[in-house]
Formats: C-alpha cells, sequence, structure tokens
C-alpha cells in the first residue's frame, strides 16, 4: 500500500476558505468569473452578438477521449512559434491530451513516467504535488532550492551537483508558485543544457499563462491557460518538443498586443519586455513536457480543464494509454466552455481584465509591504498570482505562522496560507506566508486594511 502523506496547501484549503465572512486572499487564481460572464469577453469585429457557449441540445454522451479537436486546436495554437500554427514543425491537436485540471495533467505525467529507480530533480518551494507524487510512486527526489538572497531564481551550478546518473526528470516552475519569481530566459536555457548534456526529461507545469496577440493563430485562438488552486505555474522538462505558452503577465496590455512575434507570454510583471522568459517547449529540446489548465490565468478553475501537450509522439501516446485507467473524457460542458474562453474572439478580453487585476492588486501589496517594512519583508513577486512574504515580531524574530493565520483569521476573517506548513517540507520558510494577490480588488484592499490594523496590535 502506497503511504500518501497530507497534501498541506489543499488540506489547509478545505479546512478554512469556507469560513463565513472570509477574506479570501489564499488562491492563486485570477478572480473566478461565471460562466455568464464569460460571454461579456466575446467580440469579433461584428455586431457583438456571441453565440451560445454550450450547446444543450448535444446528447450528453462522454466527451472525446481526448478532448474535443476545437479545444485541442486551440491549446495547440497557444504553443505554436511565430512560424505559424499550421507549419510542419507546430504543435498540433494530435499532441494535446485534455485532463480534469492541471492536477490532473501533473499526477498523469509521473504516474506515466517515473518509477522506482529514478531519480528526480525538483524546484524547491513549489507545489507539493510537483515532488511528492513522485515520491510516492518509488522514485528518488532531490529538492533544488531557490534562496531569497538570490531573488528566487535557480542557481543552475547547484542543479549540476544534483544530477545523479539515474536522474530522469527535472521539475522547475516558471514563475514560481509560492514566490511569484522569474526564471528568465538565459537561466531557462542554461537548464535545457544540462538537461540535454544527461538526456533528463524536463518537465514544466505551466499553470499560470497568458500570451499577446499573434496574428498567425487568429484561425485557432491566441492564448491559453492556467491550472487550478495548485500552482501557480510549473516547469518540467521530458518529452520531446518545442512550444511556446504562458504564464500570467502583469504587462500593461498594449504592450502585450503589440509584439506580434511573441506566443509564449505568461503574466510577468517585472521582466522588461525583451527579457520576458519562453516557455521551456520554445528552447529547441526534444525532452520537454508541459502542463497547464484553465484556473490561473483564466479565470475559470470550476471548469476543471487542464491538459499535457509535448511534440513527443510517443511520450502522448504513453500518457494516453495511462489515462485511460483513470479518466475516460472531460465533462462535455466544461470542454465546451473551455473552448469558447480560448477562442480568438473571448481571449484577449479576458486576458486585459486578469493582467489589469494581477497589476493593480500588486501595486497595493506593495504599499502594505513598505507601510509594515518593520515587521514586513519580501522577495517583491516579478510575474504569476502569488507572493511569499515574512512576518516576524518587532524583536525580528519570526511570527508561528500558522498560529498567525489562525489568529488572523479568527480576529480578521482575512484568509492567507503559512508558508512553513504548506511550502516548508518539514523545516523552512518559517514565518512565511503565501498571499494570492489576484482577487477581486475590493476584497484585497479591504483584507490588506484589516491585517495592517492587526499586525499594529500584535506585532509592535
Amino acid at each position: 500500500m502506497v503511504k500518501i502523506p497530507a497534501f498541506e496547501v489543499e488540506q489547509w484549503m478545505d479546512t478554512y476558505e469556507n469560513t463565513p465572512g472570509v477574506l479570501n486572499i489564499a488562491e492563486t487564481c485570477a478572480s473566478s468569473i461565471s460562466v455568464s460572464q464569460l460571454g461579456e469577453f466575446y467580440s469579433d469585429g461584428g455586431d457583438g452578438l456571441a453565440p451560445p457557449i454550450v450547446d444543450f441540445t448535444r446528447p450528453m454522451t462522454y466527451g472525446a477521449i481526448r478532448g474535443s479537436d476545437g479545444l485541442r486546436r486551440n491549446i495547440a495554437a497557444l504553443y505554436s512559434d511565430e512560424r505559424g500554427a499550421d507549419d510542419a514543425d507546430g504543435l498540433s491537436s494530435a499532441d494535446v491530451i485534455v485532463t480534469q485540471g492541471a492536477i490532473a495533467a501533473n499526477h498523469l505525467v509521473f504516474y506515466t513516467l517515473v518509477g522506482p529507480g529514478d531519480h528526480v530533480v525538483c524546484i524547491f518551494p513549489t507545489y507539493q504535488q510537483l515532488y511528492t507524487i513522485p515520491e510516492t510512486l518509488g522514485a528518488e527526489v532531490s529538492l533544488w532550492k531557490l534562496k531569497a538572497e538570490d531573488q528566487y531564481v535557480p542557481d543552475v551550478a547547484e542543479l549540476e551537483k544534483l544530477i545523479k546518473s539515474n536522474t530522469k526528470m527535472i521539475v522547475i516552475n516558471n514563475p514560481n508558485n509560492p514566490t511569484g519569481a522569474t526564471t528568465a530566459k538565459a537561466v531557462l536555457a542554461r537548464i535545457i543544457e544540462v538537461a540535454r548534456k544527461h538526456d533528463i526529461i524536463v518537465f514544466s507545469d505551466e499553470v499560470s499563462v497568458l500570451e499577446p496577440h499573434n496574428p498567425h493563430l487568429t484561425c485557432l485562438g491566441r492564448i491559453s491557460g492556467a491550472q487550478s488552486r495548485l500552482s501557480c505555474s510549473f516547469l518540467l522538462l521530458w518529452a520531446p518538443g518545442t512550444l511556446s505558452f504562458p504564464p500570467l503577465f502583469c504587462h500593461k496590455w498594449q504592450s502585450l498586443t503589440r509584439d506580434s512575434k511573441k506566443v509564449y507570454r505568461p503574466l510577468f510583471h517585472g521582466p522588461a519586455e525583451p527579457e520576458i522568459p519562453p516557455s521551456a517547449l520554445s528552447l529547441g529540446y526534444e525532452k520537454v513536457l508541459v502542463t497547464s489548465s484553465m484556473s490561473k490565468a483564466w479565470a475559470l478553475a470550476g471548469i476543471r480543464v487542464g491538459w499535457v501537450a509535448s511534440r513527443d509522439k510517443g511520450t502522448i501516446e504513453q500518457l494516453a494509454v495511462a489515462r485511460d485507467y483513470t479518466t475516460i473524457s472531460v465533462s462535455q460542458l466544461d470542454d465546451q466552455v473551455a473552448r469558447f474562453a480560448l477562442s480568438a474572439a473571448v481571449r484577449p478580453a479576458l486576458l486585459k481584465r486578469n493582467i489589469a487585476l494581477a497589476s493593480t492588486n500588486l501595486a497595493l501589496l506593495e504599499k502594505f509591504v513598505q507601510k509594515h517594512a518593520d515587521i514586513c519583508s519580501w522577495v517583491k513577486p516579478t510575474a504569476g498570482t502569488t507572493a511569499l512574504v515574512r512576518f516576524s515580531r518587532k524583536d525580528g524574530q519570526p511570527v508561528d505562522d500558522e498560529a498567525f493565520c489562525r489568529d488572523v483569521l479568527d480576529k480578521t476573517k482575512v484568509f492567507f496560507l503559512p508558508a512553513g506548513r504548506c511550502f516548508g517540507h518539514g523545516n523552512a520558510f518559517r514565518g512565511y506566508v503565501r498571499i494570492g494577490y489576484v482577487s477581486e480588488t475590493p476584497v484585497l484592499r479591504k483584507a490588506l486594511d484589516n491585517l495592517s490594523i492587526y499586525v499594529v496590535e500584535n506585532l509592535n
């Protein structure tokens, strides 16, 4: 019998997120929208009348096993490079498998490709699933630790020290969850070099993803993804492939849309435009595989749609065979909603809304940290939807983050996560909390106002 440790993030969320009157700044998704609201983002340059999002006349049989062709084409378009989605080297719908959220996609990757005798290197901190599942499958896992003094940017020299003769997979996430840090293109390229040298899979869970307009993709759609509450975005390199895909950007919408050649566009709000990193799939290494979903950047976590993509046909077939044992298909209704959201007539406006929300809210959080700099510190996020913030008492000692989170919730209704428990793997990030700041702005503003009063009364 496999012994599965508690998934600390999900356990904490399940216990506290439905507290009456809660001010939830723990979620990692852009503030969720309804299906009715989704239709308001439709614009095709014509009369503006959106077609039905869901065809309620369609018989509710099982859906297409790997996902509908329309949805998979829209997803594939997100990863196609500037040569165009119809190019022979571009990603096709056959290179995509739709899953029930990115959490299922991530699990499928590990379940299919990792087992006893394998060694996995995983970035840390990150979403617990990315190192716990390989461990439960019998693999040895080494944590590649990020450091605040390095702005939480991975040190590739440290990665090389972790490589072993049986290392099968490198797992990274960009932008990082929970820190919101960006791994630049040059660093990604060095990671790819290490993987190529040792013939190692790079597995990239790129959950928080947005991208700009690309004229080559107008027939297939322009942008893609996020995932469920699981993580801000992850990056794992593995199967053959070269794709382009995006985590959330806080760049102004104008700066996103003016660059018609860039397809991969995460929510990066710190780096200058030329420094925004591409998807690992775009760096020319065959053993790259990515996962993502509709949750983070697309504000549609409730439809439970994710995917795995790779240019390696063999890997996709391996994943499809394993998937048959756990999933017949995703819901037809969910598939149709996701297909609509990722269509060329909807994506730009939906992305614009989420990018603006992220940019506005990060500025509010920064003002809070600056105001309470005597007891509050961070490495300011440059991407994604989350921030890792350290709270200390006046004497400089870190708070007990679990007790702190519970007391703040009890006295102010403000809800966030203790990083020591949820991301510390038992011994790291004491005194830190993870804040998901891309909620509705009034919710964040009220939460920070309440928290400001609390820290003045209790930490000074």
